[in-house]
């Protein structure tokens, strides 16, 4: 995936229209856990000559946290390169944010678990709107998963989530499909 991600990221560096869209890219545990996997990012973004800025990881909580000083070594090194880093699902697993200070994250991404029901139940109306606050004021981005309404959608931007992904906006697309809608 990371290799395929990388080429598409490639080819659309030469389309003004496309050059700043980014990619992100679900990282798996055996995958963070190899030794060399930074090597293989740096590798891959400079085989396929792909911007490291406009490509994004996503990791999850206990990914992360399984083996906190060594990913925040991976993560460092893959940073100076300029890779971003989204920690996926956030509020669904450990969330010792203890740690989260600590580590060289760019993102947090709201689990759908909570979306789905901001407009109808105080408690995760609650825990959407900490996380974003708490996203915000320690610099980070905020993007929600599984938005489905433009209720939630507003839900989210009045509290600064600018960033969304969910059916409606779109259902996941083929490649083509996705450059055609958006290049026309």
């Amino acid at each position: 995936m990371l290799e395929t991600a990388c080429a598409q990221l490639s080819q659309w560096q030469s389309d003004p229209r496309l050059s700043k869209l980014t990619i992100a890219v679900n990282v798996s545990a055996r995958q963070f856990r190899e030794p060399s996997f930074a090597s293989l990012v740096r590798e891959t973004l400079h085989k396929s000559g792909a911007n490291p800025k406009v490509l994004k990881l996503e990791l999850t909580e206990s990914l992360v946290l399984d083996n906190v000083e060594e990913s925040i070594q991976k993560m460092l090194e893959l940073k100076k390169i300029g890779v971003k880093f989204s920690m996926d699902d956030f509020g669904t697993g450990y969330s010792s944010l203890s740690y989260l200070s600590r580590l060289p994250i760019d993102q947090l991404k709201i689990d759908q678990s909570f979306v789905r029901d901001i407009t109808t139940d105080q408690n995760d109306a609650a825990i959407v709107q900490t996380i974003i606050a708490m996203a915000l004021s320690m610099g980070m981005d905020v993007i929600a998963e599984g938005v489905e309404t433009i209720a939630q959608r507003e839900f989210l931007e009045l509290r600064g989530c600018k960033a969304y992904q969910g059916y409606l906006y779109a259902k996941p697309l083929p490649i083509d499909e996705l450059i055609s809608k958006l290049t026309n």
